[in-house]
């Protein structure tokens, strides 16, 4: 029996609530069961009002297991608890007192709980190993309808934690949204394997530096010798250019290498290596120096994508890196690159930049979303083998990655609301 069941019970009355009464057997009638604190410190319940005997009280409900884990938690001596009414408990072992040594009535739910809300609840959350989600038996059984609502609202509270981490990152460019993209987008070029080396890059060198570059050779020269790519020794013309340009760089503006990881070529297929992208990010910001502007300015995905249609330089036409040259093949960013820039990066810092201005424009954010193809992989394929077609487009995909990984992996069946529906029956 877990806690957050207990809240469950409490919080949508599900035992026989017109029969309840304390352990000391007083008649307890419930009118408010309270406000459910799910993130802050303190009670479980705030403002419940409710009669015990003839008494009518109103403040808050802790609930636990066993009436001993108050004391556990040492709530005793903790302010917080002062105005607590009542504690509701699975199993009742102990008398319990706040501070001033008054005592709290107890309700057992042990014994009046819906026999169909446990029944529910040891289907959904009983031990079985073998499966991939609690609910996969009962998955395809939800109506779209329920479905969408629910991938919704987990896609907003998908990009309020990447909003997270963009402010941390602005903090720390002095709330400079542009330096802030810059970082932003080298961590997505970075994919998963070079994503936190490419970042440790982007902020190894100061945006100032990058607004004052505006000739490919030198953008390269300053990406890769932050890198630590041209420390080596090499026969090729650029090479060695670039590693003259960098010297250069590198005196002028002082620059320092502390601090940056080392990038890997391991078990990258050749569009994706490092040299690449680095060599596709230099591009990107010879040709725009106003990127994240441009891009706040743009609704249209079509705009959008223009703004990424860049390749590589001549160079790379021949080359994936600096030691064997290949069939001439230009590196351009592909469109299914650019979608993947789009959801990780460009949509959570559009919404980041208008939660922080007030302005959320909630409607235009999905509208992108749902345009771009659901992603592929292990998640989303799973999802789509419950229930068809659950992952229709991004904004899906997405929402489905934060179920899997929030909720299902973690067991909070009691805070989705596909669990809560299953609950219910």
């Amino acid at each position: 029996m877990k806690e957050d069941f207990l809240h469950y019970l409490w919080k949508f009355k599900k035992f026989d609530f017109l029969n309840a009464q304390t352990v000391d057997g007083e008649k307890l009638a419930i009118f408010q069961v309270g406000l459910h604190n799910q993130t802050q410190g303190g009670p479980d319940f705030f403002n419940a009002k409710i009669k015990i005997g003839e008494q009518l009280w109103a403040g808050n409900v802790e609930i636990h297991k066993k009436s001993s884990d108050w004391y556990a938690h040492h709530h005793e001596t903790d302010p917080a608890y002062d105005n607590v009414i009542l504690h509701v408990v699975w199993e009742h072992d102990v008398e319990i007192y706040r501070k001033d040594n008054s005592s709290i009535p107890t309700l057992t739910l042990k014994e009046i709980a819906d026999k169909n809300a446990l029944k529910n609840y040891a289907a959904l959350l009983g031990i079985q190993s073998n499966r991939w989600i609690n609910c996969e038996k009962d998955f395809s059984g939800f109506e779209d309808f329920t479905i969408e609502n629910w991938l919704e609202r987990l896609y907003i509270e998908r990009l309020e934690e990447k909003s997270k981490v963009i402010e941390k990152i602005l903090t720390k460019n002095a709330n400079d949204w542009e330096a802030t993209l810059f970082c932003m987008l080298a961590k997505n070029f970075g994919l998963n394997v070079n994503g936190e080396a490419f970042l440790s890059i982007a902020e190894s060198i100061s945006f100032a530096v990058v607004r004052k570059i505006n000739e490919i050779t030198q953008m390269e020269a300053l990406f890769f010798g932050q890198a630590g790519i041209l420390y080596q020794a090499n026969d090729y013309p650029y090479f060695n250019k670039l590693k003259e340009e960098y010297t250069y760089l590198k005196r002028k503006f002082k620059l320092s290498r502390k601090g940056v990881f080392p990038i890997s070529f391991f078990r990258l297929r050749p569009q994706n290596f490092p040299t690449i992208r680095l060599a596709q990010l230099a591009q990107l910001y010879v040709n725009q120096k106003r990127l994240f502007q441009e891009l706040i300015a743009q609704e249209k995905l079509d705009k959008i994508e223009e703004l990424f249609q860049i390749q590589a330089s001549s160079f790379w036409d021949t080359h994936y890196n600096f030691k064997n040259e290949v069939k001439p093949r230009a590196k351009k960013i592909t469109k299914s690159f650019i979608h993947l820039v789009l959801i990780n990066t460009i949509i959570p810092l559009k919404f980041c930049y208008q939660q922080q201005n007030g302005k959320i424009d909630h409607e235009n954010l999905f509208d992108l979303m749902r345009q771009l193809p659901a992603e592929k992989n292990t998640i989303i394929k799973g999802f789509n083998q419950l229930k068809p077609k659950t992952a229709k487009n991004a904004m899906d995909s997405q929402a489905l990655i934060q179920l899997k990984k929030k909720y299902c992996d973690k067991n909070y069946c009691l805070q989705c609301s596909l669990g809560l529906k299953l609950l219910q029956k």
